[in-house]
């Protein structure tokens, strides 16, 4: 491992997130710089500032240098600790923007994690908290962290003013599974989630009846639940919205979601969640969009073994985490289209050779 300790530079401030956790994982420190340089307003944003001091919390021993204009920052990996934390989101960005990196270090930590975020729980920029109970855990799933993830929604809490509360519990393993998932299988259901928060609770069911009016052409195994929030638990501003999944025969999840808007009716927002559902099931694969680079990520931790998995085209986002693993990592993918009977899919095979990363920080029981 000669890349262990040597400088990975970037600059810009996009693809932050995924950059940082790249460095924890790989124990390498990282520089990035001309962050904002040009803009108006240079420098870090204070929802980035609040994810490099919720990294410092669940981390021991990393340290992370900003600039004074803020548009440089040096982050020097320490050990992922884990245990119990809590953290307040500012009202930027919902809780998925801070929960998604977490996400992808929390199986190799020290100690299991208990984090407690609070916030905004849906917006329409970052995954909803919905989502990633019931999307992005089951991708976890599928590299064999499966006992004690969970993902509690104690309150909701909707844009501008949040006060919504998650809780995210993690087990801690000694080295994930390799993935072997090449078979995307036929959609077998169809389950949704139409949240409304000091609403009328009626928006609920609308969303779900304009939202059936389509699906029901498609599949009859339809379930979609309406959650109704009052009093303390449902944060402090109004909204509402509407998560949808489709589930295959063989596990492969696609996922979609839409939010409240001033002026826009409960059934316009439910036709755009379930439009952006057929969207993603036409796209085809065994992986949701949304969760390409996460799945990638932990194949590239997998057993020293050849990993594979079928998805539809790579997103921009996965473009450049597939360059960055490679330069933290050294590990390259071999991308193929896969085999199909249907010669209009742009589904594409992706393989590559695990790390073999174990986690040497957890602490045996």
């Amino acid at each position: 491992m000669a890349l262990s300790n040597t400088l990975v530079q970037f600059s810009g401030h996009q693809y932050l997130r995924h950059r940082l956790v790249l460095s924890i994982l790989s124990g390498r420190p990282v520089r990035i710089d001309k962050i904002r340089s040009n803009d108006k307003n240079p420098g870090l944003l204070d929802f980035e500032i609040s994810l490099l001091r919720l990294l410092e919390k669940v981390t021991n021993g990393t340290i992370i240098e900003i600039s004074v204009t803020g548009t440089a920052i040096l982050l020097k990996p320490g050990i992922i600790s884990g245990g119990p934390v809590t953290h307040d989101c500012p009202l930027s960005r919902s809780i998925g923007y801070f929960l998604e990196p977490i996400i992808m270090i929390a199986p190799f930590s020290k100690k299991p994690f208990q984090l407690t975020l609070r916030g905004i729980t849906t917006n329409d920029v970052d995954l909803s908290v919905d989502l990633m109970r019931t999307v992005t855990l089951p991708h976890v799933q599928l590299f064999g962290v499966s006992d004690g993830l969970e993902l509690r929604i104690k309150k909701r809490g909707a844009e501008p003013d949040g006060g919504g509360e998650v809780q995210f519990l993690c087990p801690v393993v000694k080295e994930v599974k390799t993935l072997n998932f090449v078979d995307a299988g036929k959609i077998k259901r169809i389950r949704g989630i139409a949240h409304a928060v000091r609403v009328n609770p009626q928006f609920s069911n609308r969303m779900i009846e304009a939202s059936r009016s389509i699906l029901n052409r498609y599949i009859p195994d339809i379930y979609l639940y309406s959650d109704v929030y009052k009093g303390e638990e449902s944060g402090k501003s109004p909204g509402y919205a509407l998560t949808l999944l489709a589930e295959s025969t063989t596990s492969a999840i696609h996922s979609s979601e839409a939010v409240s808007q001033p002026g826009v009716a409960p059934e316009d927002i439910a036709l755009l969640a379930t439009r952006a559902l057929l969207h993603e099931i036409n796209q085809g694969g065994c992986v949701d969009r949304k969760h390409q680079t996460l799945v990638l990520l932990l194949m590239v931790m997998g057993s020293e073994d050849v990993g594979r998995c079928r998805m539809g085209e790579p997103t921009s986002r996965t473009i450049q985490f597939l360059r960055d693993v490679k330069e933290f990592f050294g590990t390259s993918f071999k991308i193929v289209p896969a085999e199909l009977s249907d010669a209009s899919s742009t589904e594409l095979l992706y393989s590559c050779y695990g790390t073999g990363y174990v986690n040497v920080n957890r602490t045996l029981a």
